[in-house]
């Protein structure tokens, strides 16, 4: 699929942020200013990009609790993230949510989730609201290797199918449910194969491969747009970073993890597949920007004020 140069560089400068506000938070997490478990999602930049890249204002998502890369993707802005996971009032959930259960719905972004393989029943919700009302909208759910082997994300596919919803279910499997090998975990050894016992069509994809991702998700999409009903994409990835900021990360030794950084860097691999029809300059540009956007993101956020007292008990319930 071609892309033009103004994708291919919107594209980019996503990725970009995502990295820049990950290995940034890696930092900041030490200075025990940030309240609450952090899981980082470097490595695994282009799933959420070439997914969402496909997507609309009217499409909704939902994320797990290595959300992140699926905030900036749909689009929330970076000072509001970097405000919230300080706990600051001008976050975008005032400082309530955290890195875990941030969420912009003015961008579709129904929230990062605590509970593995939660996103799924919630997307099939979203997805139904979009299906009824007639909006010509999806919904999309993002769920880890560990999240694909519990009950409500199998009852929420059944669902899917019995219903012809317009969803789709990325799995992203980076190998490891906290420190539970996926070889091990799923019994089926393939996420992606699931899918046929439900009764819905599945693609399974290289999750370092931006433009790959991107194909996949398109032909997903526009599969659960036009009425066909829900699809499943297995994304493969690696991560990083351990389960959460503070896991040393053990499940890998030291060689493995170099390997992987030096070979399935998905901006590495996004540059070396661009750089020639785009110019090193551009991305270079691009790689500043981004470094520059965190860094003030930092400043605002450290500058911003916590919750009054007098908020303790706002937004706890929702009004119909």
């Amino acid at each position: 699929m071609q892309l033009t140069e103004q994708q291919i560089l919107k594209a980019y400068k996503k990725m970009r942020d995502i990295r820049e506000f990950e290995d940034r938070l890696h930092e900041e997490n030490t200075t025990g200013d940030i309240a609450g478990f952090i899981h980082l999602y470097s490595g695994e930049e282009a799933i959420a990009v070439g997914v969402c890249e496909n997507l609309t204002d009217k499409d909704y998502i939902t994320s797990t609790h290595r959300g992140h890369g699926h905030c900036i993707a749909k689009g929330c802005d970076i000072d509001g993230m970097m405000a919230e996971i300080f706990g600051k009032y001008d976050g975008l959930c005032h400082g309530k949510g955290g890195s875990m259960h941030i969420a912009d719905l003015n961008k579709g972004m129904l929230g990062a989730n605590g509970i593995v393989g939660g996103g799924p029943p919630l997307a099939i919700g979203a997805a139904l609201s979009a299906k009824t009302l007639k909006t010509g909208g999806i919904a999309l759910s993002f769920t880890g290797d560990g999240g694909s082997n519990q009950g409500l994300t199998f009852e929420a596919m059944n669902m899917a199918v019995v219903l012809k919803l317009p969803v789709v279910f990325v799995f992203e499997n980076n190998g490891f449910a906290e420190g539970t090998g996926c070889d091990y975990a799923v019994g089926s050894k393939d996420i992606a194969k699931r899918a046929g016992g439900f009764g819905m069509p599945s693609t399974k994809v290289d999750g370092t491969d931006f433009f790959a991702v991107y194909e996949v998700a398109h032909k997903a999409i526009e599969h659960a747009r036009t009425g066909k009903g829900p699809y499943v994409i297995e994304a493969t990835a690696n991560r990083f970073y351990g389960h959460f900021e503070g896991d040393p990360g053990l499940v890998l030794s030291k060689e493995e993890l170099t390997e992987i950084k030096k070979n399935y860097d998905p901006l590495v691999i996004f540059r070396q597949k661009v750089e020639e029809q785009i110019g090193k300059d551009q991305l270079d540009k691009i790689d500043l920007e981004s470094k520059k956007a965190v860094e003030n993101a930092v400043i605002k956020a450290r500058a911003a004020s916590f919750p009054d007292i007098s908020e303790l008990l706002t937004d706890v319930y929702v009004s119909y």
